[in-house]
């Protein structure tokens, strides 16, 4: 299995764990969106909440140029460091949701 083919196993295995756990209601779905052909992966909430509406993305992956690209983590999971304990090199892994001058100061890729 190429690098990419693993990647999308455990991103999708990852928003599958992560996601499992949420408080899904009669009026808020929990949503787990796989792109393959795209390589863009969502776990989001969409509903309403009394007259509110709820429309959030929780985590957002994109696999780019052969890297994991981490676009948004509204949760207290690490899921980069997560990803490097199933195998994933941190140098694959991009902090999308840190602007590009600080991601040379982190432990992983930079682009």
């Amino acid at each position: 299995m190429d690098n990419i083919a693993k990647y999308r196993k455990y991103i999708q295995t990852l928003l599958t764990n992560y996601a499992k756990d949420d408080i899904c209601t009669n009026e808020v779905d929990v949503e787990l969106i796989f792109d393959a052909e795209r390589d863009h992966y969502q776990w989001m909430n969409v509903g309403w909440e009394h007259l509110n509406r709820v429309y959030m993305t929780v985590i957002h992956f994109d696999i780019k140029n052969g890297k994991i690209w981490l676009q948004q983590n509204l949760t207290e999971e690490n899921p980069a460091e997560d990803l490097v304990k199933m195998g994933v090199p941190r140098e694959d892994i991009v902090l999308g949701l840190h602007p590009p001058y600080k991601r040379p100061y982190t432990d992983y890729g930079v682009a």
